[in-house]
Order: C-alpha cells, then sequence, then structure tokens
C-alpha cells in the first residue's frame, strides 16, 4: 500500500512548486502451506469483508480449488472466482480488461484487496487490472511456479504485452501482502522448475556469490526434486531454501532503492538485454528462463573475451546451466537480431548499452557502454563455436512453450470453432505471423521440432518431450 503526500508552495519568481512523496509498505511472508486452516494470516485480511475475490490461472485452479474453498470456507470468507488463460499469449490487454470486468462486477470497493493466485504472468496481468482500477486499488499475491516465488512477485512491476513488446505497458503497483509457499513446487513441472532457476542464476551471478555457489554444487538435483518438495527431503529442501529466500532478500536489496526503476544502472538487468527480442521471436517461443539465459551465456562469453572472466569462471558457468539443462544459444539469436534488439534496449536504458555482467568474480557486477555493433557480432561468432564444440548444440530440455505456459484449452478451442479437433499447435501458439520484434522468423519451426517444441498429434498441445496434457 502507497501513500502519496505533497506541499504547494511558491519558489523565488512566483511559480507554483509542489513537492510530494510516497510512503510504500508491503509485506512478505513464508506460509506454508499458505492455504491450510491452521494458517489463518491470509483469511484474517478478508474476514472484514466476509469475501474474497480470487483471480487465478486455468492451470492451477483446478489443483488447488478443493484446498482453497475448504481453507476460506473455514473462515466464512466466501469466494468469487475469476480464472484466466495464463501465458504470454495472454498477457494482453484483453486479459486485463477481463480482470476489470470481474472486479466491476463483484463490486470491488476501494480498499478490498482482490486475491491473486498462479504464475508469474497471471500476477502481472491482474496487478496491472489493480494498478489500472479506480486508478490504483489493492491486491494481494500467491505465486505458485518458482519464477513468480523467487522474481516476479518481488518486484512491484505489473504489466502486459503489446504489439509483440514484452511488457510494452505497465505500473509500478505494490501489493498489500505477498504469500511465499514453496509447497508449490511439488505440482510444478520440471520444466518449469528449470524455468524459474534461471532466474536464481541471474541474481547470483551478479548479485550474491555465496548462492551462485550454492547453485553449482546443488543446481541439478535442485531442479529433478523440485527443490526437495517432490523427492531428496530435507537433504536437499533445505540448501533450495537458503537459495531461494537469499535470492529473494538479495532482490529486495538491489531493488528497493530504485523502485521506480529511475537508476538504469539495474545489476537484475542481467540476462535482460536481448532476452526480451529473442524470447517471442520464435514461433514456438522459448519460455523465459531460457531466453534469459542464452542472453546470460553470451554475455558471460563476452564478458571473457574482455578479459574480465577467465576461463575457469566461464566454463564453470556453463557447466552450471547445462547440468540443468537451460539453454546457451539459439540459432535465431544471430547478428540480425543482436543489431534489433540492442538497438531496441538502449531506447528503453536512456541511449546507452548498460550491459550487466560479472565483475572479476561471480555476485559483482558492472556495466558496460563501450560495445561497438562489430565487437558484438565478433563475440557471437565466438560464443556460437564455444558452444557447439563443448557442448553440441544451444537449446536445453523443454525450452519452448507448451501448452501450460499458454494457458491453451484444446476444448474451448474446438467448440468455439466448431471443430471436433483442436487448433494445430501453429494455432495455438502464434498468430500466424513469422515476423517477430522485426526479426524474420521463417526457419524457426525447423529448431523448435529439433529441441521438442512440437505438436504431440491433433489435439493441439505443444509439448517439449513430455505429456503436453498434464496440468500446472
Amino acid at each position: 500500500m502507497s501513500d502519496l503526500t505533497a506541499k504547494v508552495s511558491k519558489d523565488s519568481q512566483g511559480s507554483i512548486v509542489v513537492d510530494g512523496y510516497e510512503a510504500l509498505k508491503y509485506n512478505f511472508h513464508y506460509t506454508s502451506p499458505v492455504f491450510d486452516v491452521q494458517h489463518s494470516k491470509l483469511a484474517d485480511i478478508y474476514k472484514r469483508w466476509g469475501r474474497v475475490l480470487i483471480v487465478m490461472d486455468t492451470i492451477v485452479h483446478p489443483i488447488y480449488k478443493a484446498q482453497i474453498e475448504k481453507y476460506f470456507a473455514h473462515y466464512n470468507v466466501e469466494i468469487t472466482w475469476k480464472i484466466v488463460n495464463g501465458g504470454e499469449m495472454n498477457k494482453t490487454m484483453d486479459t486485463m480488461l477481463e480482470i476489470v470486468d470481474a472486479m466491476d462486477s463483484f463490486g470491488t470497493v476501494r480498499t478490498e484487496p482482490t486475491l491473486v493466485i498462479g504464475g508469474g504472468l497471471v500476477t502481472d496481468v491482474a496487478g496491472y487490472a489493480c494498478a489500472s482500477y479506480r486508478r490504483t486499488s489493492n491486491f494481494i499475491r500467491v505465486p505458485t511456479t518458482l519464477i513468480g516465488l523467487i522474481d516476479a512477485s518481488v518486484s512491484i512491476k505489473v504489466g502486459i504485452n503489446h504489439k509483440k513488446l514484452k511488457n510494452r505497458l505497465g505500473a509500478y503497483h505494490a501489493p498489500l501482502h505477498t504469500f511465499l509457499d514453496f509447497s508449490f513446487l511439488k505440482t510444478l513441472p520440471v520444466g518449469q522448475v528449470r524455468n524459474g532457476f534461471a532466474e536464481l542464476v541471474k541474481i547470483a551471478s551478479v548479485g550474491d556469490k555465496a548462492v551462485y555457489e550454492l547453485l553449482v554444487k546443488h543446481g541439478k538435483e535442485l531442479v529433478e526434486t523440485g527443490f526437495g518438495y517432490k523427492d531428496g527431503g530435507d537433504a536437499v529442501r533445505a540448501p533450495g531454501a537458503e537459495i531461494c529466500h537469499r535470492g529473494i532478500e538479495t532482490m529486495l536489496e538491489l531493488e528497493s532503492p530504485n523502485l521506480h526503476e529511475l537508476g538504469l544502472d539495474r545489476v537484475i538487468a542481467f540476462g535482460h538485454t536481448w532476452s526480451p527480442t529473442l524470447e517471442l521471436t520464435p514461433r514456438i517461443p522459448l519460455r523465459h528462463g531460457h531466453a534469459i539465459t542464452i542472453d546470460m551465456a553470451y554475455s558471460i562469453t563476452l564478458a571473457h573475451s574482455r578479459g574480465i572472466l577467465n576461463d575457469a569462471q566461464r566454463d564453470e558457468w556453463f557447466n552450471l546451466v547445462s547440468s540443468v539443462g537451460l539453454s546457451m544459444d539459439h540459432d535465431l539469436f544471430d547478428d540480425e537480431l543482436i543489431a534489433v534488439a540492442t538497438d531496441a534496449i538502449k531506447k528503453t536504458r536512456d541511449g546507452k548499452q548498460r550491459f550487466a555482467i560479472p565483475d572479476k568474480e561471480f555476485g559483482k557486477c558492472i556495466f558496460l557502454n563501450d560495445v561497438p555493433i562489430e565487437e558484438l557480432q565478433s563475440v557471437l561468432k565466438v560464443h556460437k563455436e564455444f558452444v557447439k564444440a563443448r557442448f553440441g548444440q544451444g537449446v536445453g530440455k523443454e525450452a519452448y512453450v507448451d501448452a501450460g505456459d499458454l494457458g491453451a484449452n484444446p476444448e474451448s478451442y474446438a467448440k468455439k470453432n466448431g471443430t471436433e479437433k483442436a487448433a494445430p499447435a501453429d494455432d495455438c501458439c502464434t498468430a500466424h505471423s513469422l515476423k517477430r520484434n522485426g526479426i524474420n522468423g521463417n526457419h524457426t519451426k525447423a529448431a523448435a521440432i529439433s529441441a521438442g517444441g512440437v505438436p504431440v498429434d491433433g489435439t493441439g498441445v505443444v509439448t517439449n518431450g513430455v505429456n503436453g496434457t498434464s496440468v500446472h
């Protein structure tokens, strides 16, 4: 919750001066399981109204619906559901307005918080709806994916994509509370655990050496066991909890002095220079974690080429991301994309490059502003040769979005279009355009197929080598 106050005065020339500041307070609670009736903290917030509007995505809703209904019934809080499709393709103005309409129908009063449950994409869109509704309204977040728990829900940024441009519309709008429950990882597919793991690599590489060393030591088993919630028990869960808690605290320490991003040298922009363009360029989009890891990997190669990191440091970092199945390169990550993406990000960064890279050791960061396009493209060639020689191919495991990312519902698509079968995978994943972010994507489907991002059958479910019909 924020409170903006100001005072009015006149300067020596008689001009009116408004001088204001915003007081901001929001809380993070580690509560597990958050919907256990023994934990009343969340329900206590809604007792005042005796009701709650819950915005939730289609993937998580069937898994936790009964548990959530039992929880709020125990505290005599009536639920109204607003279920929305998750995934990048639904991070749109249409979805945001659906939520606004639901708030209007519900009769949300000024201080009444909407409860948002789901992955980072859903919390982003619903948060933007709350930022827009009556100019600002309260909300509470319960993230259910690793990327939501340790990244999206740590920031106060909310927003949507526009014209294939990632997060082009948005706001800075803090929730009243964020409830962090890592037991959700028990039902999270390994591909989504891997997706979120990339954000931990990001923050550790440039912000916390101790976390980086823990990732090197435990990374593979953390991904495979869902941070100990699926398998491995306390022996895995303990280091996993330390990594996640420290990662969240590091993110907050780095972001809190710069919540509105007026300072553009941002440590946590590591991995987010070229990835915003790359992520949505393939016809079947890359998962966010894979896109940023390709960006980070290239940045590591750039740092190595300038003598900032040595051979051992470079090799250790690449071995870490390879061991967990994250991507390091992509066919579309080429000279053209580098040029387009660099130009795009400079507009966001006030005309400067501000390339965040590790500074001589992991856990520290410097910013580069003097890299000519010729050097970037030369380093890209070195990067591709290195990845190919050491790792065979750059695309990792389950690199492309699937039905769980997209919030695809083949049955509803079939009903809407009057067909017996749902849309083919391409129709679920794209807007029938092979042009993304100014990049020609004609050859991307071959890359998607080679990495397993292909239609399973006639159901329109896209998979990465796993059963695309599984939930969450």
